[in-house]
């Protein structure tokens, strides 16, 4: 069996809308502008930690107050954040730590104008992969909170799998059925797999990688595994086999067979 058409095969079926919910990546539909997409999407992606209902009800209470988040955050203080989200709770995520993520994307959007600009002026399309560029990113936005890194923005410090701006990234760069895109000056080709729980126990399955921890060097090795398989879009995947996952072991257990053979 080719493995490239069987992952074409699940990647066909199961990457539709239909599959989406319950998943945080259907908040981003609701917004065309892409500076709301973009804000919708990075709350949304580093809130995506815990129970999946959880994860929806926090994001839906966030949004609600924000409405059009852009001009939102624009025209907000932190006083009034504060006032706002003051009994906001997500898990181990506190009012505080919402706040002062909310405070440091407005003050990146003071300075840059959008937070499509601001990664777009530390990116190095030099790059093996989006990893050095990532990790700039999140320490701007770790300026921006006086360097108090928390649940929602965890210090880059080179071994977390950094699965949430990962996811954050597949959002914003890729454009097909499921993904929303519009940041065209990254190549997916660049972009790395949001390592999860979940997909680790995938890719382990595959034996895409060995590791016993589900840091950035299997993030990396994975990630490198389906570039061998698509060169250009080695993330692609990924949605889709989540989904298969849960809705048809059999066609999978059949891929994980060939993928060791690969491997």
């Amino acid at each position: 069996m080719d493995i490239f058409k069987e992952l074409e095969n699940i990647y066909l079926h199961y990457n539709d809308k239909k599959y989406v919910h319950p998943d945080p990546l259907e908040f981003l539909y609701d917004y065309e502008d892409l500076k709301d997409r973009e804000i919708v999407g990075i709350i949304s992606a580093l809130l995506a930690y815990g129970r999946v209902a959880q994860i929806l009800k926090s994001i839906r209470i966030i949004l609600k107050e924000m409405q059009n988040p852009y001009d939102f955050l624009v025209s907000i203080d932190e006083k009034h954040l504060k006032d706002i989200f003051k009994d906001f709770v997500h898990r181990f995520t506190t009012d505080s730590e919402v706040v002062l993520l909310l405070t440091a994307l407005k003050n990146i959007i003071s300075r840059y104008g959008t937070i499509g600009q601001c990664f777009y002026s530390i990116y190095d399309d030099n790059d093996k992969n989006i990893f050095n560029s990532l990790n700039r990113f999140i320490k701007i936005i770790g300026n921006e909170i006086n360097d108090n890194f928390n649940s929602l923005v965890s210090k880059p410090d080179g071994s977390s799998a950094y699965k949430r701006f990962n996811l954050f990234l597949r959002w914003m760069v890729r454009k097909d059925n499921v993904d929303p895109g519009g940041w065209d000056f990254i190549p997916k080709s660049k972009l790395l797999i949001p390592l999860d729980t979940h997909m680790y126990r995938i890719c382990c399955e595959f034996s895409f990688t060995r590791r016993k921890q589900a840091g950035i060097k299997s993030v990396i090795e994975i990630t490198d595994c389906f570039r061998e398989i698509n060169p250009e879009d080695p993330v692609k995947y990924d949605f889709a086999l989540t989904r298969a996952s849960m809705h048809d072991r059999e066609k999978l257990n059949v891929l994980f067979n060939n993928c060791k053979n690969f491997s």
